[in-house]
């Protein structure tokens, strides 16, 4: 056990950097095991706190290590990865500087801990500080044109902020008022972090929930279903799968994953709604009938989200996109027929690669789909969709990186 005070949650954040640097894992998926030995909230919240906000700075701080090394440090070793968090805590967190070197050196034992030691008196000493705006990682600086990369930068410090989406959008004055939030849509409330989720107003009776207001657009564009048949495939955690339902469509779930349908089963109840939930891989189900909507909100690199999960940055790499952007194209093919004449396909993924969204258009086309071009008034808010018809949501106003294109089949 160890007797240093916050000593364990640093442990833990280490492993949780590790895990992702290393091993190319999710940080959520690393989150259980690494924090498992921490036995109160506030201490795993700190582990991914410290990890989160590593990696959110991560070419910045190695930059800083590398300015008063004689040798650099490899990538992946253990000083380089305890200075990194070291210096996160003390020039992002505003940790004091003793209670940073102090969970520092305990670390690195049996190691370099001299150097560890060096390297964090100079800088400190020095007065040492970060941009203003974090710095991309190469490859995806490579991979984005200068503008999105000036906005991702910018986006990366922007204060974290909670969307909602509502069950009655009719509503939206007064959860708006009742929560003190804002409304930049009918049927959307954005709130400050802050308490925690479950106590807040119109949980407990299911009156919202959390859903970032780039996510919510796929299914807005379908408008009221009027008990149509529509398919949500790829469909947990079901935020999307709830906003059809509570657009009276007739709504079958589809996910692979049987643990995030549960996740989506408690949260119907929690709501009211309904949908039939199905556990499948769509490449071997099929639907009983066409039906007279699809939302395909496909799996894809996610890159869209890196503002609250900066380890996509790091994880994806150009081979994970082009095997996904494969993936979205063999879906699409498969799905296209599902569609009666007249329906439409949602075409969806938040992800900020062009392989991933635009180059998509063309594969449904290929497979007899129409495009059916957005509006400013489909979609609301203020956002503009791209003059080509399709809708690519930018890293701007707490929005995820999304791509959205709506297709008709004659």
């Amino acid at each position: 056990m160890d007797k240093i005070s916050g000593l364990a949650p640093r442990r833990a954040a280490l492993t949780l950097l590790d895990a992702v640097l290393r091993r190319g894992m999710p940080l959520e998926s690393a989150l259980g095991n690494a924090t498992r030995g921490l036995a109160k909230p506030e201490d795993k919240a700190l582990a991914r706190a410290i990890a989160s906000e590593t990696l959110r700075r991560l070419p910045d701080l190695d930059a800083l290590i590398d300015s008063v090394t004689r040798q650099v440090l490899p990538h992946d070793s253990k000083a380089r990865m305890v200075l990194r968090m070291a210096l996160a805590q003390v020039l992002v967190m505003e940790t004091p500087e003793h209670a940073a070197v102090a969970t520092a050196l305990p670390l690195v034992d049996g190691g370099p801990r001299r150097l560890v030691h060096g390297v964090l008196g100079t800088l400190l000493r020095q007065k040492a500080s970060l941009p203003a705006q974090p710095t991309l990682p190469d490859p995806v600086r490579l991979r984005w044109d200068d503008a999105l990369v000036a906005l991702a930068s910018a986006a990366m410090i922007e204060p974290p902020v909670i969307d909602l989406t509502l069950r009655d959008a009719t509503e939206t004055g007064l959860w708006t008022n009742r929560l003190g939030g804002e409304s930049l849509m009918p049927g959307h409330v954005r709130i400050a972090r802050g308490p925690a989720i479950a106590g807040l107003p119109g949980f407990a009776e299911g009156a919202w929930w959390v859903q970032n207001i780039a996510a919510s657009l796929p299914a807005r564009l379908l408008g009221p279903g009027n008990g149509r048949a529509v398919l949500d495939l790829c469909a947990a955690p079901g935020g999307k799968t709830m906003q059809l339902a509570s657009a009276d469509w007739a709504v079958t779930a589809l996910d692979q994953d049987r643990a995030r349908l549960v996740r989506l089963e408690d949260n119907l109840a929690r709501t009211g709604l309904s949908a039939r939930l199905v556990t499948a891989d769509l490449m071997r189900w099929e639907p009983a009938e066409p039906v007279a909507a699809i939302l395909l909100d496909a799996p894809c690199s996610s890159t869209g989200i890196f503002t609250r999960h900066p380890d996509v940055l790091y994880r994806v790499r150009p081979s994970d996109i082009a095997q996904l952007a494969e993936l979205q194209a063999a879906m699409i093919a498969r799905v296209a027929t599902w569609l009666q004449p007249g329906g439409t396909l949602i075409y969806a993924t938040c992800s900020l690669e062009r392989q991933e969204g635009e180059d998509q258009v063309k594969v449904a086309e290929a497979a007899g789909l129409r495009l059916a071009p957005i509006t400013s008034e489909a979609v609301g808010g203020g956002m503009v969709p791209d003059p080509g018809g399709w809708m690519r949501v930018l890293p701007v106003n707490h929005a995820d990186g999304f791509f959205i294109a709506r297709f008709d089949r004659p």
